[in-house]
């Protein structure tokens, strides 16, 4: 008998926020032309003083640490064996895959070339460069987050034997993936040291890479949180009884480990900041903003976080997962634009054009819509039936 693809659902209905999806991307469209065409100048504010913008600020930074909740939640069920967290790992690993999809994707607009971007890993590695470790790692890890989302699609696809294959893959591809995120998500800290002079002395410092690696945890965490509030709201008739039920325990879980990494990462900035002998800063704006980012982001969260797990409170726990991934990117954003060539006048500090921000609003449209998609028509927020027996 002939293979006959499963039927894909591709009906769109003329809603507000299809409409406002299908506005976003054609100014995208536009956008992603005018800068090919014309060069980063036709788009962007960049020039040599300011040769990072929101780009890298937002797109890279922010999107890498946002896509954590892929290796924090395949770790917790296949590496600690907290099998309550089974149904949150395939809608984690799909958010974690279109997040370093669309962290490349949006590279391609930084660099604007393309066919340029496998260079530094396969033609001319630059193996003294941290850029050229933070490449391979997400290249790397990128293809691992490919293969372990296969599985959904091979169920979809009705390939039994490869999917098979893949599973066995499974705590192998973890572990693997888990050390790669471990690399990368401090090393892309790491690429700040070298500029003491020009980010700001409250964020600047030797503890760099284990505060973007250690805030990556919490962020991953919170970002499962806040995407399983989404998806419980907008595609609820897509779950099935086993990821509803197991649920309310992700969020209080995750509620749990999250207060107590929170914690742990203010007492380091603590830490860091008595090292450093940078106390008088606080007592300027920049160190109310300081307090802000620390306070406002991270120590409210982790503490609402800590109220939610104790009285097991899931509607405050997403409120907690809200404040924290705000809170991841305020930290970026800080570190890559508010705070860094911040001696300079106002007059030659970086500000976003509008096109930037409506480019990076098309890359997150883009990557919602084809979330959207697979959700829709994958077994992924719910278990296939005929390998439900696997679990």
């Amino acid at each position: 008998m002939a293979f006959k693809l499963p039927p894909v659902s591709l009906k769109i209905e003329a809603t507000p926020g299809n409409i406002i999806t299908g506005i976003i991307l054609i100014l995208g469209f536009g956008l992603t032309v005018m800068r090919f065409y014309g060069g980063l100048g036709a788009v962007t504010n960049l020039d040599d003083t300011n040769p990072w913008g929101i780009w890298i600020g937002f797109d890279l930074l922010c999107g890498v640490a946002l896509a954590a909740g892929g290796y924090v939640t395949s770790a917790s069920c296949y590496v600690f064996g907290l099998k309550r967290y089974h149904s949150a790992v395939r809608p984690a690993i799909l958010t974690a895959f279109l997040g370093y999809a669309l962290v490349v994707f949006a590279l391609h607009y930084d660099v604007g070339r393309p066919w340029r971007l496998p260079y530094p890993i396969f033609v001319s590695p630059g193996t003294s460069s941290l850029l050229f470790e933070v490449g391979l790692c997400v290249f790397l890890y990128l293809n691992v987050l490919f293969i372990e989302f296969t599985p959904a699609a091979f169920e979809w696809l009705g390939l039994s034997k490869i999917r098979g294959i893949v599973m066995k893959m499974t705590m192998a591809l973890t572990i693997f993936g888990v050390i790669l995120s471990t690399l990368h998500q401090s090393s892309l800290g790491a690429l700040f040291l070298i500029s003491p002079s020009k980010l700001h002395p409250l964020w600047y410092s030797g503890y760099l890479p284990v505060y973007f690696f250690i805030s990556s945890m919490f962020a991953g965490m919170s970002m499962v949180i806040f995407e399983g509030s989404l998806a419980h709201r907008y595609l609820h008739d897509k779950m099935d009884e086993t990821h509803l039920k197991e649920s309310d325990g992700v969020v209080l879980g995750f509620s749990k480990a999250a207060s107590f990494i929170m914690m742990g990462y203010l007492g380091i900035k603590v830490i860091g900041l008595a090292i450093d002998n940078n106390w008088h800063y606080l007592f300027t704006g920049w160190g109310a903003w300081f307090l802000l980012e620390l306070l406002g982001f991270v120590g409210l969260p982790a503490f609402i976080y800590a109220i939610a797990a104790r009285d097991k409170n899931v509607k405050l726990a997403r409120i907690a997962s809200v404040i924290a991934v705000l809170g991841i990117v305020f930290n970026r954003l800080n570190i890559s634009i508010v705070a860094f060539n911040w001696h300079l006048p106002a007059a030659q500090r970086y500000m976003p054009s509008w096109m930037e921000i409506v480019t990076s609003v098309f890359i997150v449209t883009v990557g919602i819509t084809v979330y959207r998609f697979i959700t829709a028509n994958m077994p992924v927020l719910y278990e296939h039936p005929d390998y439900k027996h696997e679990h």
